[in-house]
Formats: structure tokens, sequence, C-alpha cells
């Protein structure tokens, strides 16, 4: 599937995604709340507008929504993913998120393009962390060539794309990739960012649910590399 056209995100054709949004935007909308919204949206650290939805509202109303609808494929996937992104309010990006875990085994290797558009696209942790364990883990897991990809972007400039390969094997457990994890861990444990840090600490804190004796060495070996805040993130289940 192309989703670039001329270094912009293209938008595929949908009928599916055509009657998604049109019901999307009119439930979400008719249920608003103003002042709740804008006390989402102090909490989000002003990143976005919201509606004021929360969370077993928004999705009893998302159920309204697809009531009827055909389960989309990777096409359908990719339109109801990025015209969600192109919606100012977060609970779009929200039922774009939902949905995409709920679909990406119907997803081939070629969607990871659009999955980094919407990580890179008004990030933050609210969206970055499911895309990342939700559907980024996926998708490696159901095509390990990917991994390479992953090795591209624990280098990124950007910081929420090397979040994102951090956090995409946190579902792993036993599958989990341990060599690939540490050596991400590492190559991130200088950065200065809050988000990094904490996302190491995190996802050794939850390898060492399935191998806190390897998380245990791996920290012994190198915990003078970590940072602080990553090693206390990676022993609060498994102790010092």
């Amino acid at each position: 599937m192309s989703v670039t056209d001329a270094g912009t995100t293209k938008v595929p054709r949908s009928d599916i995604a055509d009657t998604v949004l049109e019901r999307l935007t009119t439930t979400y909308a008719a249920a608003a709340d103003p002042e709740r919204a804008a006390a989402m949206r102090a909490y989000m650290r002003d990143v976005t507008p919201f509606l004021g939805l929360p969370t077993p509202v928004r999705r009893a109303l998302s159920r309204t929504v697809l009531a009827g609808v055909p389960r989309p494929d990777e096409s359908d996937c990719a339109a109801i993913a990025l015209r969600c992104w192109r919606l100012p309010e977060r609970e779009y990006h929200y039922f774009a998120v939902d949905c995409l875990r709920r679909h990406v085994g119907r997803c081939t290797s070629g969607f990871l393009p659009v999955v980094r558009h919407l990580v890179s696209t008004v990030p933050w942790w609210d969206t970055v962390d499911a895309l990342a364990s939700h559907v980024v883990g996926g998708l490696v897991a159901a095509d390990p060539k990917l991994k390479t990809e992953m090795d591209a972007w624990i280098v990124d400039d950007d910081l929420w794309i090397a979040r994102t390969a951090l956090l995409h094997q946190l579902r792993y457990k036993e599958r989990t990739d341990a060599e690939r994890l540490f050596a991400y861990c590492l190559h991130q444990s200088g950065h200065p960012d809050f988000f990094i840090r904490k996302a190491i600490g995190w996802c050794l804190r939850e390898y060492a649910k399935t191998d806190p004796e390897a998380v245990r060495a791996f920290l012994a070996r190198e915990q003078g590399r970590l940072a602080p805040l990553s090693v206390r993130e990676a022993l609060k289940n498994i102790g010092a």
C-alpha cells in the first residue's frame, strides 16, 4: 500500500472511512462537554483541543459509530486513522488508535509508514505508547524483517520515534528479543529527555516480569550508563 505522495501522507480512498467519519464526527460532537474538555486539555499540557469525552463514554459512542460497519481492511484502516488525525480534537485520535489496535492483524508491514506518521504528528505519550506497544509491536511480531526498521527508529532524532522503538516489545513477554532490547536501552541511555529515560525503565521493568534475572544482570553490568530515573523504574518490581 502506497501511503506517501511527493513527501506527504496520502489518504487512501475508502467507502468505509467515509461512513465511519461521518458518523464519528456527528456522534462525538453531539456529546461534547466544553467544561470537561478544558480540564482534559490542561492535563495533557495543551497538546491538542478536546471534546471532553471520558474514556467509557467515548468507547460507548464508538460502538454506536461502528454498529453494522464491515471489518476494515488495511487500506480502510489507513484512511480512518489518517482522516481522524487531521481532526483537531484528541478523542478522534483515540478512536483511530482503538481501531488500529483492534485490526492490526489485518495490516501488513507496508502499514508501518502510516503508523510512523501518526507517531510523529501531534505526538504525546497518550497516543504514542498505545501505537508503540499494540500496533507497531503487532506489525513487527507478524513480520520480523521489520526489526531492521526498529533499528533505524531507535537512532532517530525524533524522540517519539525512538520511544516507539524502545516500547514496541512491551507486550512480547517470552518472545522479547532481549539482546535488542538491552542494546536499544544502552543506545539511548544518555538521552536528556524525560520521556526516553522513562521508557527505558518501563520496558526493562516490563521484561523483568518475564526474566528478572536477565534484567538484574543487565542493570548490574550497565547501571553506570543508565539515568537514575531509568534504573528506579526498572527496579520497581524486582528490587535491587
